[in-house]
């Protein structure tokens, strides 16, 4: 399995691998992006089978890039898990509306992430 990391904190990345590599998965099984651009080109040259992405970032958010995902290419359908600060229930519904599968609001913990990846994945 082939996940895509995109968040523009580098602890943050380094944290969701960590818990992404407790959970049973290598390094190569992970890619990362700082933004919702570099994500997009990483989507376009390649093949991904989930996509954990935060909301706030610069160039393109998470929001639009769950848009554009929806949308463009050959990712439509692709799991998407959305990983953030934004912990309204008015942003969950925004996400939800915009094509998300799940979301985490963080700070959280390996447990979780593990029910969310598993939620999606069983699908």
């Amino acid at each position: 399995m082939k996940i895509l990391i995109v968040d523009d904190s580098s602890t943050m990345r380094r944290i969701i691998g960590n818990v992404v590599m407790q959970l049973g998965f290598s390094k190569s099984d992970f890619d990362e992006a700082e933004d919702g651009l570099k994500a997009w080109k990483l989507l376009s040259e390649g093949q991904y089978d989930i996509v954990l992405t935060d909301w706030n970032m610069p160039n393109m958010n998470g929001l639009e890039l769950v848009q554009k995902i929806r949308k463009e290419g050959n990712h439509t359908k692709i799991p998407i898990i959305m990983i953030t600060t934004e912990g309204g229930k008015a942003e969950v519904v925004t996400a939800l509306k915009a094509g998300v599968n799940n979301y985490i609001v963080k700070p959280f913990s390996a447990e979780i992430l593990k029910e969310k990846l598993d939620g999606v994945m069983k699908k």
